[in-house]
């Protein structure tokens, strides 16, 4: 991953980032240059956290207070624009089984011509003009 720049996060990085797992530390690198998250993405770290007992407005207010949300993790509107691209990446990662949450993702990525911090394996080998970078 390059040294300079935003980057954009999928929810299973951000998740690692959060539980200090394998990968944390270039989460937190892509963090101090300025990382985005769509908001579909943004959806299932929010309730991620809720299925491990954290409400989602409390998990936000936290994540807010210690400087991530809205700080160090800007959360971008997936707005019909997005919609779009995501509906046009289907048909290249279907063999690959990939959520509208990841195709949301790789969305933003391809719309901003920034790379995409995943901890899924499943991206390594899409044929997509977007960089992929496997925190693990």
């Amino acid at each position: 991953m390059s040294d300079e720049g935003p980057a954009i996060l999928d929810a299973s990085a951000l998740l690692a980032y959060l539980k200090d797992e394998p990968g944390a530390g270039r989460v937190r690198t892509a963090m101090a240059r300025g990382a985005l998250i769509s908001a579909v993405n943004w959806a299932e770290t929010l309730s991620t956290l809720a299925d491990h007992g954290q409400a989602p407005d409390a998990a936000a207010k936290a994540l807010q207070a210690r400087g991530v949300y809205r700080q160090l993790v800007e959360v971008v509107p997936f707005d019909e624009t997005l919609a779009r691209e995501a509906a046009r990446l289907r048909r290249s990662t279907r063999e690959r089984g990939l959520s509208l949450g990841d195709r949301a993702c790789l969305a933003l990525g391809l719309s901003r011509g920034l790379p995409v911090l995943t901890a899924d394996r499943a991206w390594s080998k899409l044929p997509l003009k977007v960089r992929i970078v496997q925190i693990r």
